[in-house]
């Protein structure tokens, strides 16, 4: 690890990492194919997990056999999931504390992820977290989505850095490999959806953001409170 440029920026996926959307993705997930006599199970979920809304329906679709359209599953989900944010949705552990010391350190942020802009908005609006970001890259930033690395390349083209410079936070193997590939620096934080990926090329996989090794590794001072679990 001491052999590797030091950190000047910081880039968050967003779904499971930043926020429980995973969780609530699965919900709406099982509730599309509830209504299709189909279930969503874990293989499907992993298979998913981190591609593009487009690229994760059409995979669902394939899966079972679905007679149905990417266009079509994605107005039902855009039907079924603001009631689910108006009532469930969370902040991960650490997030607001990892965000206020990397400010605290004058760390330049961004977001690379998969969600489409509108969605990724809504999401940070809520928590009045649009400002505390340099950018934004999204599902329409790319023509390749994750596991492909173009959207760490143009992350840290944004910065005006070399991919090496940046450090990514990512919580799926797919997020991951797009991390690695693009010659980022990355640590997985896995949530209970995501446990059981394969983070090959990962520093470290991380207990939650408020892990201690995030800290160490990006030279940030000790915040009062924080955990590791």
């Amino acid at each position: 690890m001491n052999s590797l440029a030091s950190p000047r920026a910081v880039v968050f996926d967003l779904d499971g990492l930043m926020f429980n959307t995973e969780e609530l993705y699965q919900d709406v997930g099982a509730e599309l194919l509830r209504r299709r006599g189909c279930e969503f199970k874990p293989d499907l979920l992993d298979a998913m997990m981190g591609r593009p809304n487009q690229v994760a329906l059409q995979i669902m679709i394939d899966w079972h056999g679905l007679p149905a359209t990417v266009d079509q599953l994605t107005r039902e989900t855009d039907e079924i999931f603001p009631a689910i944010l108006d009532t469930r949705l969370e902040t991960m552990p650490g997030l607001l504390e990892l965000l206020a010391a990397l400010e605290s350190h004058g760390y330049p942020k961004a977001i690379a992820t998969s969600s489409r802009r509108s969605f990724v908005e809504d999401v940070l609006a809520r928590f009045s977290l649009v400002p505390r970001f340099q950018f934004l890259l999204t599902s329409e930033s790319v023509s390749q989505g994750k596991p492909h690395p173009e959207i760490y390349q143009k992350a840290a083209a944004g910065f005006g850095l070399a991919p090496g410079e940046i450090f990514v936070l990512e919580d799926s193997a797919n997020g991951c490999r797009a991390a690695v590939a693009a010659g980022a620096r990355v640590v997985a934080v896995p949530g209970g959806h995501s446990l059981n990926h394969d983070f090959g090329g990962a520093e470290f996989i991380a207990e939650s953001l408020r892990d201690p090794r995030i800290y160490e590794l990006l030279g940030l001072a000790e915040t009062s409170g924080r955990r590791s679990s």
